[in-house]
């Protein structure tokens, strides 16, 4: 996994701020506080991520291509456009649909 931070008071457009890299994922940082984090992400093959449960809140909105985005073993595909929310402390994983491009923001709950 590759991560590099985005420049500040710079114009972007979003989709083209970081490139597909072979056989792993890519992360560019946006904006990272000690409440959260904002992130583009590249996935560039097949198979799962792996199952996780987080104590953050995350929001995913697909960029470029789609996902099955699973959350608590219910399966949703998510195309791009179309984003979702996925609950802290709920299991989740990642199962691409050929490469894609998402951006990532989680934030610290309450709980």
């Amino acid at each position: 996994m590759i991560n590099t931070e985005l420049l500040q008071s710079k114009s972007n457009i979003t989709v083209e701020i970081i490139e597909y890299i072979p056989e792993t994922l890519g992360v560019k940082t946006i904006l990272k506080k000690s409440t959260g984090k904002f992130s583009v992400t590249t996935v560039n093959s097949g198979g799962m991520l792996t199952e996780r449960t987080t104590s953050l809140d995350t929001y995913v909105m697909i960029i470029e291509g789609k996902a099955d985005i699973v959350i608590d073993g219910e399966s949703n595909l998510i195309v791009c456009g179309q984003s979702i929310v996925i609950p802290a402390h709920i299991p989740h994983f990642v199962k691409p649909n050929g490469r894609f491009k998402m951006i990532l923001a989680v934030i610290k709950t309450d709980q």
